[in-house]
């Protein structure tokens, strides 16, 4: 079945799924009940009796309605069991008019008048008295107290994070010579009622270490270390963090932070797992954390860039947050089925990331801790459900003023070509006028169905248009069916059309976005299926082809793979459309009506398949019936008087009409060569916002086969509302997100940066701010830190500033037998943080320590060496991994090629998450393995080489100073006598090893044992390599302290 078909069959599901639910609920508004054609006068009186809710009414709801609309089930999202959902009704109206009963869809509904619309469903029907025990109920003012419902719903709804953080009095404390800043105030009010008392202050080598991993996640030089240290100013501490936070390094280490939580990647994760181009995303978070971009506009730019007025390349850049949900492009996928699992995991790490919520848990049904019902769910996804999902190309300054120059340069030589040729003018108008006489009127043909060889599947779009989606084979086979009534059909003409989701907007797959089609040919086939007639075609011509690769190698598969159309026009004249024409030798098609039947064969190899293409037909006679070299666009220019065309206009039509005059061959060779100098842009993965927004339907049990009622986009209805004014749309979510009554997002973002600074947040459970999450350790701090956020205007940089100039975070971090028995975690916070680093900032010591890390910026993603066989242990045919030169072979980890389905070892080891889903808080392990990468791993053995050298070179004459030296490289600190000791005692042991085997020093001490250092004792920096792999596997190396 065709997706077209798949389409319609599943929109007819949708509405039989729809009529169930309208037919079974108080979803039914007041058309669907015919309140005006029923005969109200067959209602049961009223009771003639004073009601009383508890013992009256609540017993007949909970007998005949809890079980549809009660705590387990509550169709049409109505609760029978919650006063202020049934007073609020359905998305319809309400149910309850007090003082109305004849007026209340609920009395119409259990009363019975209405055969074709009966409450309750199922079991017995109310009897009378029941119904007139409601009626009276309803007229006399539907009086419900208070405080009957469950116990389990007002504890969802009064949860405490569910309310807007209210910013607490800073408290009194008695010990106020500690306190630098209500931080430490409301923490040591905590200690004080425990009974404890804060750790005192961390020496400066300490905290400098402390600060730099934490702001730049970089370890200090020793000169740093010292500069610091003797720097007696009373501001030398603010100075400092005023220095790390303007530092370039601070945005690649908050930036790591929150590419958790966006799961950045560069590969497309599942079966395939190929590579994709997103890097300039990353790029963007780092700049925005260096720029200090304050939160509510990071916020608004990832979830609606686009949405802005007049949005920016960066703006639209920033949108690629959405688009690092994996890509399925496996082999017989649905591509429907796969972009709702993307929008469905957009909608899990916008909770996660900005709202601390599982929001995922009410995918399949409502979910069972916090309120959030399964429509609601829907409705957010109807939040995220109208875009697509285009490739941005986005040149460089350098790029553009190239680019800029290149045209002038262009339009210079045409007006030279002018000029020089009196006549030019008058050759072009002639052949505008031919060009408009010779018109092709040609019909559209409407898919029926369609197959791609090797797993490519289509999208069909409005313009009748296919789209290639999920896989994207080296080699296709394409077949379109289609069925026309058109008679004596003469030609048929293929359009190979752009579009922003292929390489460099396409129109073909390969990286360039080049096609080569190979061959093309056509079965006609009457009405009755009795005949059968393969197509004879002849006179194939095309608007453009490329050198080598003409449009006649096409015609009966001449090019047997080899050759083909293709269009690539060389830099800058690719990416356009381009059209095709095939003549039939005799006319085609039945009186009856004819189904005809396109193979399309693109056998060249290297992906150069077709991204996006229609077909047409004409029954024109008037031969010859070439390709129309015009655009719908410059059509409309062609058919605009010269007089009312702009020069701009009048220039588009030249330049193709110059490349068609042999008189003009001499000006189109210099502009093809100036053309040649055309910089191609990177491109990245961004949304735009269709034109017209998809339908959402919720889907039964999370299966998007199974769709029931649409639903509209929306916002949980126990969070703040969207404004009503504007259109509900991803800027309408990301406003709303950081909108000032949101009761979650300054909280939870918050507590995130408290995480990153002392091991776990506030609320430990980062990602759950639900009734499941932990309870805060400090409520009143982080909803003083929260609202202090909002009111500082989201500005990052100060809430990190204000965390780290307070006494609490410059606590030694030295664990008492004591304090450990009584707050094991550090919850009440009276020591410093200490724990280990990140698998990134372990990585980044190594290099840092090595002398070899680079300090470029940005950038693509780089290719540092890996373990033999990693890469084969993913599935399918492994990519290539070229090992990066020069300074890229020492980028920092952040810039790690990340391949979902086989991870950095060095970097997965020490707990980076795969990236397939969003990741709020890592979940730190300790295993053997690690240690044994820190000793033996390629990339930390190359690093204690170049240490080695460095010591041997930087740390002095003796060996006393040189291990003092590497030990202040890996630690900050002075080594003691015990710890010199034992390092100059292994030193010695290995010098005396290497004496006399020369060709193992030169293994141990060279990257490149054929190419050693010169002017080097490689017997000692032999043993200094290994003494360099002992200290950078210590576990103060890679320890926060």
């Amino acid at each position: 079945m065709s997706l077209c078909l798949m389409s319609r069959q599943s929109f007819k599901t949708s509405v039989r799924s729809l009529a169930r639910v309208v037919v079974g609920s108080f979803f039914l508004n007041s058309a669907c009940i015919r309140a005006a054609e029923l005969d109200l006068s067959k209602l049961p009186p009223p009771a003639n009796t004073k009601v009383d809710f508890v013992k009256d009414i609540q017993p007949i709801l909970e007998k005949n309605c809890y079980s549809c609309h009660g705590p387990a089930r509550q169709k049409a999202d109505l609760r029978w069991d919650v006063k202020e959902i049934a007073f609020k009704g359905t998305e319809h109206g309400p149910v309850i008019v007090p003082g109305k009963s004849a007026e209340s869809r609920m009395i119409v509904l259990v009363s019975g008048i209405d055969p074709n619309m009966v409450m309750p469903q199922k079991g017995d029907r109310l009897t009378l008295q029941e119904v007139s025990l409601l009626r009276a109920w309803i007229d006399q003012g539907a009086k419900w107290p208070e405080g009957l419902d469950p116990k389990s719903y007002t504890e969802k709804k009064s949860h405490w994070s569910f309310k807007a953080p209210v910013k607490a009095p800073i408290p009194a404390v008695k010990d106020k010579k500690w306190v630098r800043n209500p931080i430490d105030a409301f923490v040591l009010a905590r200690l004080e009622k425990e009974k404890l008392h804060p750790s005192s202050e961390a020496d400066r080598v300490t905290l400098i270490r402390r600060l730099s991993l934490d702001l730049t996640g970089l370890p200090p030089t020793i000169k740093e270390i010292d500069d610091f240290v003797a720097d007696k100013s009373p501001d030398a501490y603010e100075k400092l963090v005023e220095r790390l936070l303007d530092s370039p390094h601070y945005g690649e280490r908050w930036g790591r932070q929150w590419l958790d939580a966006a799961r950045y990647a560069d590969t497309n994760g599942y079966e395939k797992d190929v590579p994709r181009s997103i890097w300039l995303y990353r790029n963007w978070v780092i700049n925005a954390f260096n720029k200090n971009m304050r939160f509510d506009e990071f916020t608004i730019e990832q979830m609606a860039g686009d949405l802005l007025p007049n949005a920016t390349t960066e703006q639209k850049i920033a949108t690629g947050f959405h688009r690092n949900s994996m890509i399925n492009e496996e082999g017989g996928v649905d591509p429907e089925e796969f972009r709702v699992a993307a929008i469905i995991n957009r909608v899990e790490t916008t909770g996660k990331a900005w709202l601390g919520l599982t929001v995922n848990c009410a995918q399949c049904h409502t979910h069972k801790y916090d309120p959030i019902s399964h429509k609601e769910y829907y409705q957010l996804f109807a939040l995220l459900n109208n875009d697509d999902e285009p490739m941005l190309e986005v040149p460089s300054k350098e790029q553009q003023a190239k680019r800029a120059e290149i045209k002038k340069r262009v339009a210079a030589v045409e007006d030279e070509m002018l000029a020089k040729d009196s006549d030019l003018a008058n050759r072009q108008a002639a052949w505008e006028e031919k060009q408009r006489a010779d018109a092709v009127e040609w019909t559209v043909l409407d898919p029926e169905s369609y197959f791609g060889a090797v797993g490519t599947k289509f999208t069909e779009e409005d313009d009748k248009s296919l789209l290639a989606t999920a896989s994207n084979p080296g080699s296709s086979t394409y077949t379109v069916t289609t069925k026309t009534k058109l008679n004596n059909i003469t030609a048929f003409r293929l359009e190979a059309i752009t579009d922003p989701n292929l390489p460099h907007n396409g129109p073909g797959r390969a990286d360039n976005g080049n096609y080569v089609l190979t061959d093309f040919k056509i079965d006609a086939i009457s009405a009755d299926g009795k005949a059968t007639n393969h197509v004879k075609l002849e006179n194939a011509t095309a608007d453009y082809s490329q050198p080598g690769f003409s449009i006649t190698n096409v015609l009966n598969g001449n090019g047997k793979g080899k050759v083909g159309w293709a269009v690539d026009g060389g830099p800058g004249r690719i990416n356009v459309d381009h059209r095709a024409a095939f003549e039939t030798r005799e006319p085609v098609g039945f009186p009856e009506g004819t189904t005809l039947i396109f193979t399309l064969k693109q056998l060249f190899g290297g992906q150069h398949t077709l991204g996006r293409f229609r077909l047409s037909a004409t029954t024109r006679t008037q031969h010859p019936i070439v390709a129309d070299p015009f655009m719908p666009a410059i059509r409309k220019v062609l058919n605009t008087p010269l007089e009312k065309r702009t020069a701009e206009q009048q220039r588009e039509l030249f330049s193709i009409y110059r490349k068609l005059d042999s008189k003009c061959e001499e000006g189109n060779q210099k502009i093809g060569k100036i053309m040649d100098e055309w910089p191609l842009a990177d491109t990245t993965m961004v949304l735009a916002a269709r034109p017209e927004p998809r339908e959402t339907h919720i889907f039964k049990r999370g299966d998007f086969r199974k769709p029931l009622e649409e639903v509209k986009p929306d916002v949980p209805a126990f969070m703040p509302a969207l404004p009503k004014n504007v259109p509900h749309n991803r800027l309408a979510l990301g406003r709303w997100l950081v909108d000032r009554n949101n009761p979650l997002t300054a909280r939870v973002t918050i507590n995130r940066f408290w995480q990153a600074y002392f091991g776990r947040g506030i609320v430990t459970t980062s990602e759950d701010f639900g009734t499941q999450g932990d309870k805060p350790s400090h409520p009143e701090l982080l909803d003083w830190l929260a609202c202090e956020f909002m009111d500082k205007g989201w500005d990052m940089k100060a809430m990190h500033r204000l965390i780290v100039e307070s006494a609490t975070y410059r606590q030694a971090s030295k664990v008492t037998p004591e304090l450990y028995k009584i707050d094991q975690y550090n919850r009440l916070l009276a020591r410093g943080p200490r724990f280990r680093v990140e698998s990134e900032t372990i990585h980044d010591i190594a290099l840092k320590t090595a002398g070899l890390l680079s300090d470029k910026i940005g950038g693509p993603s780089v290719y540092p060496p890996i373990p033999d066989g990693v890469l084969g242990l993913a599935y399918g045919a492994p990519m290539k991994w070229e090992v990066s030169k020069g300074e890229d072979r020492y980028r920092r980890a952040l810039y790690t090629f990340w391949k979902r389905s086989a991870p950095y070892p060095a970097l997965s080891i020490f707990d980076s998450p795969n990236a397939d889903v969003v990741c709020v808080r890592r979940v730190m392990s300790d295993t053997p393995l690690q240690a044994l990468t820190t000793l033996n791993d390629s990339v930390f053995h190359e690093a204690a080489q170049a240490m080695a050298m460095r010591v041997w070179k930087e740390g002095g004459k003796t060996d006393r100073e040189r291990a003092i030296y590497g030990f202040r490289l890996c630690t900050g600190r002075q080594p003691d006598e015990t710890e010199l000791k034992a390092l100059l005692g292994m030193l010695k042991d290995e010098e005396e090893y290497f004496e006399n085997r020369s060709t193992e020093a030169i293994q141990v001490a060279s990257e490149d044992p054929k190419n050693p250092p010169a002017n080097v004792n490689l017997h000692q920096v032999a043993a200094w390599t290994l003494a360099s792999r002992v200290l950078l596997n210590m576990d103060e190396t890679i320890t926060k302290e």
